[in-house]
Order: C-alpha cells, then sequence, then structure tokens
C-alpha cells in the first residue's frame, strides 16, 4: 500500500496535475521547483507589477491571496486549538542565556519537539522568535540553529527552535506527505501560541526566521497568520523557484483559476511590518537584489514603509544560514525589536559568536528514556492529518 502512495504521489507532482477543489468549484494547478527559467520568470514579475500602482490596488491583490493561500492550505475552518500540554526539562544556564527541552501538543496527541532558548535575566516582556529550520537532518540541533539561537537570547528575546514534520524527533508523521505544508503551517501557528503562554513574551514583537524549507516556513506564517510583526525569509525568496518538496509547493497556494503568483508576491504580503530578505550567490536566490528584492521594496513604498524592508545579498556564499547572514539577522532584529546587540559583538563592533558553546545532539531531545513521549500520542500520519478536520 505504501508503495502505492509512493508512485501516486510522483505521478501526481511530475505531471503538474489539474486539481478541482470542489468546496469552491475551481480549477487550481500546482507550480513546484524550478517552474520558470529566471527571464520567464522576471518577465512574470513584471508583469504583475503592472496590475497594481497604488496602496488600494495591492491591498485589493493582498486581500485575494491571503484567502487563497488559506484556501488552499486548508487552513479555513480549523477546530479549535487544543491545550498545548507542554513538556519543559533539562534545563542549562549557558554564556548568558539558558537551553530548556521542550514539547507540546498542537493537535491532541501530536507532538511539536524543539528547543526553548531564554535570556539568563528577564526584565519584564521580551520578543518572541520562531526558528524553523530546512532539509538539514536535525537541522533544530545543528550549530547554525543552535548558534542563532543562543544570539537571540542572549541579545534578549525568546528563541524556540522547533522540528519540521518528519525530522528530528517529529517522527508522528512522515515528512513527504501531500499535506504535510498543511500540517506544518498549523504547527508554526500553534508555536506562537506556545511563545505567547510563556506569560512573558511582548505579543507585539514576534518574529520568525529561517533558511531554505526553513525560509518557505518564515514567509508562508508571515502571510497568513497577522500575530508576526518581523520576518526574515533566509536563501529562499525567488521568482522563478517555488520550491521543490511537499511542504513548500504540493498544495495549491501559487495558481487557482483566481490568480497566480510566486514566493515573492507572498513575502510581500508582510508589508508593511519589517522584513529582511537574506539572499546569496550560490542558489536562486542569486538575482534578489536585481529582481525579487525591488518588487517587494515598490509593494512597502505603496504603504509609506520602503524602509522597513532590506536584503541582505551575499554574493559569494551559498545555502545556508551561516555567520554572515546570521550577522545581518541579529542587526535587523536589534534595530526593529530593540534588542541588545552589544550582547554579540565584541570589542571592535563586530558580530562575534564565540560565547557560544553547541550542546550534543542527544542532550537536546525531548523524549529520552527519562522523559518518554506519551502513551497516548498518534503514530498514524494519516489520523494526525484527519484531526485538522475535526470540528
Amino acid at each position: 500500500m505504501k508503495l502505492f502512495y509512493l508512485y501516486a504521489y510522483t505521478l501526481f507532482f511530475l505531471l503538474n496535475l489539474f486539481l478541482v477543489d470542489a468546496s469552491h468549484s475551481q480549477v487550481v494547478t500546482l507550480i513546484r521547483g524550478r517552474a520558470y527559467t529566471e527571464t520567464v520568470a522576471e518577465e512574470k514579475l513584471a508583469k504583475l507589477a503592472e496590475s497594481y500602482s497604488d496602496q488600494a490596488a495591492w491591498q485589493e491583490r493582498a486581500e485575494m491571496l491571503r484567502t487563497g493561500m488559506r484556501r488552499g492550505m486548508q487552513l479555513e475552518g480549523l477546530p479549535p486549538p487544543c491545550e498545548l500540554k507542554p513538556i519543559r526539562h533539562s534545563k542549562r544556564e549557558m554564556d548568558g542565556y539558558t537551553v530548556e527541552n521542550v514539547a507540546f501538543e498542537s493537535l491532541p496527541g501530536f507532538w511539536v519537539t524543539g528547543n526553548l532558548y531564554l535570556p539568563v535575566n528577564i526584565e519584564g516582556k521580551i520578543p518572541g522568535i520562531l526558528n524553523p529550520h530546512g532539509h538539514w537532518g536535525n537541522a533544530r540541533m545543528t550549530d547554525q540553529t543552535q548558534a542563532r539561537c543562543a544570539a537571540q537570547a542572549r541579545m534578549g528575546a525568546a528563541a524556540f527552535a522547533y522540528d519540521m514534520v518528519g525530522y528530528g524527533e517529529s517522527k508522528q508523521c512522515e515528512h513527504r506527505r501531500f499535506q504535510v505544508q498543511r500540517l506544518q503551517t498549523y504547527n508554526s501557528m500553534r508555536a506562537i501560541d506556545f511563545l505567547l503562554s510563556l506569560g512573558i513574551i511582548d505579543e507585539d514583537r514576534l518574529a520568525v526566521t529561517g533558511a531554505s524549507g526553513g525560509g518557505t516556513q518564515t514567509f508562508l506564517l508571515s502571510a497568513i497568520d497577522d500575530r508576526i510583526d518581523l520576518s526574515i525569509p533566509v536563501a529562499q525568496v525567488s521568482a522563478h523557484f517555488f520550491g521543490g518538496c511537499e511542504c513548500e509547493s504540493a498544495m495549491p497556494i501559487h495558481k487557482t483559476d483566481e490568480y497566480e503568483t510566486n514566493n515573492v508576491e507572498i513575502a510581500a504580503l508582510m508589508a508593511p511590518k519589517p522584513q529582511l530578505l537574506v539572499s546569496d550567490g550560490g542558489d536562486w536566490t542569486v538575482n534578489t537584489p536585481q529582481v525579487e528584492f525591488p518588487h517587494v521594496q515598490r509593494i512597502y513604498s505603496f504603504l509609506d514603509a520602503a524602509d522597513n524592508v532590506e536584503n541582505a545579498h551575499f554574493a559569494n556564499e551559498g545555502h545556508d544560514y551561516g555567520p554572515s547572514k546570521r550577522a545581518a539577522a541579529y542587526r535587523f532584529l536589534a534595530k526593529h525589536f530593540g534588542l541588545n546587540l552589544a550582547a554579540v559583538e565584541n570589542s571592535l563592533g563586530e558580530i562575534d559568536e564565540a560565547f557560544f558553546k553547541p550542546i550534543p545532539e542527544d542532550e537536546l531531545r525531548v523524549f529520552t528514556a527519562e522523559h518518554p513521549r506519551p502513551d497516548y500520542a498518534i503514530t498514524d500520519c494519516e489520523e494526525v492529518l484527519g484531526l485538522l478536520n475535526k470540528k
């Protein structure tokens, strides 16, 4: 049976199959991967630009896109949110920050697993920053994810790094599933709920940042959940690349009978709130300074917020969330959230992560022999996905 589904899904994606959304009587088409050449993508983006030249025209399109995305990801009419039932243990104090192993229920019996980084000294309400990851093994536990969360906490924010579905400890549902984008986006929405449940988070200073597939999670969440106040998608916003994984482009968010869009416009739905597009010369964000960023900044200008969007481009770098990209993110967060940038700078005013000491993966796990996953956890992926349909 599993082999049958594998063949069916493969055929489905390769043929870019037309679908009919019966509940709304519309035909939709999936646009996946490197769907267009860079030249064609630039032409399409220019054509889109002609369709809006002021605030009213953009806002009308933005509302249509948000509605279409929520419909395409089947995020309309979700069940009432369940209790989070958070699990927190193994708190350790590091150099200016603490780290805990954390899990919460996004759906009854389905656990989102991660690590919570907090400043050592907390006074008043602090910003909350979600840190989703891309398709890099146990990426929530890699040094680059640990380092950026440690720095965010040392600067004065609560940073939460969490597993994408099917990665790390999130093994209750496999990743390459048709509706994984739906579940993963819902998990991010519930991750906001978790941060707010801590009682120490400033609800007007909520951010999300991730690279690659984590960048996709970043701009999807920023587009549809207006609680996000700042967004930093890294190495992912592109006019010609739509994401090659089911979690990015296997549900009809880019094209229906009402519209065709791309990830540039989706990122622009964040306007007028602060957003930093981080790009490089080694992947599909190579053209960001000349193509994607000017388009997004023009939209921001309609809302008198052109200064709220920036581009940090690293022409000689590749597809990662490396030190220079992290440094750009720290400065942007400090600028807009009032964080303490000096906490991650050396005497020369350079970003210096020497304070950071990586924690071994095994020590960052939530569920262990000493702290087992609750026995009522659902282990059938179809059952997990079905929970999103219960009213």
